[in-house]
């Protein structure tokens, strides 16, 4: 198999090779990319959300002198 992938002109193996695998997996990998990022964006949302809670949690609590709300 390898002998026979090494008589093919250059082109072959470095463009239409590549090329053909975009075609047919294309989809594929634009779906995980896809997720991928959502799924960082929803992770950094998650701790931005976190953190501006435990900001203002730790505001409200400083802020207060005493018992209670």
């Amino acid at each position: 198999m390898k002998e026979a992938f090494m008589t093919l002109p250059w082109w072959v193996r470095w463009i239409a090779i590549p090329a053909i695998a975009l075609v047919v997996f294309g989809g594929l990998l634009l779906t995980v990319l896809t997720w991928v990022i959502g799924l960082v964006f929803r992770i950094l949302l998650f701790v931005a959300v976190v953190a501006v809670l435990i900001f203002v949690v730790r505001k409200f609590t400083s802020s207060s002198s005493g018992g209670g709300w």
